[in-house]
C-alpha cells in the first residue's frame, strides 16, 4: 500500500522481456535506497512491483502478464523515461495523500495542460471502467501521485486535475506532453462501494440498465442509513 506522495525520480531501463533496472536520479533517491530489501514493495510510476535484486542506486523488477497489459510499461516512452517512485507504507507513516493500492486500473492520456498563476491543469482522457470511479474532488492516482479531481466531465471521460509547484518540479508530470499515457488508480473506496451495491446480483455491473433503481430513501431509511 502506499500513499501517492513520490519520494523520488528513476530511470527505467528495459532488461529485456518483463525484468526493468531501476536507476534512482533524484537527490532524494536515498529515501527509497536506505533500507530497501529484496521482495520489498516499490511503486514505479503508481505500479506495485517486487524488488527482485537490489543495487548500489536502483533494484531490478520484473512484470506479470497482467500488469503490462494494464500498464504503460510496455509503451515506447519505456526506454530511458523519467517515473515516479514510491517506497510502500509503512505501519504508523503519515498519510498525506490517499490510500494508493499500486493495483494500476487502466491508461489515460494526457489532452492538454496549461500553466496558471500558481499552478499547471492538466486534463486527462480515461476509458469508462476508470471514469465510472471518478469524482469531483475526489482522488485519483496519475502516473502514482495522488491527487485531486478539480473537474470531471463524465459524458467525455474527461477530468482535470491542479499541480502545485512542488508537485510538478519533483514527478514526472513536468515531463509529459499533450498525447503522454498514464497509468491511472481510482480511489479503492469506489471499487469497494461498487462491489457492495451489486453483492445481490453477482452478474450485475455498473452499466447494467435499472442496476440500482433500487437504492431509494425508502431502501436507505430501512437498512439505517437515514
Amino acid at each position: 500500500m502506499f500513499t501517492g506522495l513520490i519520494q523520488a525520480l528513476g530511470t527505467m531501463q528495459p532488461l529485456g522481456g518483463d525484468s526493468w533496472q531501476i536507476t534512482c536520479v533524484s537527490q532524494s533517491g536515498e529515501v527509497i535506497m536506505q533500507d530497501l530489501a529484496y521482495g520489498d514493495s516499490v511503486a514505479v510510476d503508481g505500479v506495485c512491483l517486487t524488488v527482485e535484486q537490489v543495487l548500489k542506486d536502483g533494484f531490478i523488477v520484473t512484470a506479470s502478464p497482467e500488469t503490462l497489459r494494464r500498464t504503460t510499461l510496455l509503451g515506447e516512452e519505456t526506454q530511458q523515461r523519467y517515473v515516479n517512485l514510491e517506497a510502500s507504507l509503512k505501519v504508523g507513516s503519515k498519510v498525506g495523500g490517499h490510500f494508493v493500492m499500486g493495483h494500476v486500473d487502466g491508461i489515460g492520456r494526457l489532452l492538454v495542460v496549461e500553466q496558471t498563476a500558481s499552478s499547471w491543469e492538466m486534463t486527462f482522457i480515461a476509458s469508462e471502467a476508470i471514469a465510472r470511479y471518478i469524482v469531483p474532488k475526489g482522488s485519483i492516482a496519475v502516473n502514482g501521485i495522488s491527487l485531486t479531481v478539480a473537474a470531471y466531465e463524465p459524458e467525455l471521460s474527461q477530468f482535470k486535475v491542479a499541480i502545485i509547484p512542488v508537485t510538478y518540479s519533483e514527478t514526472n508530470l513536468r515531463y509529459l506532453v499533450s498525447g503522454s499515457l498514464v497509468n491511472l488508480e481510482g480511489d479503492i473506496l469506489g471499487k469497494y462501494v461498487e462491489k457492495f451495491l451489486y453483492s445481490g446480483n453477482p452478474h450485475a455491473t455498473p452499466s447494467d440498465e435499472n442496476s440500482i433503481d433500487g437504492i431509494t430513501p425508502a431502501f436507505l431509511a430501512e437498512h439505517g442509513y437515514l
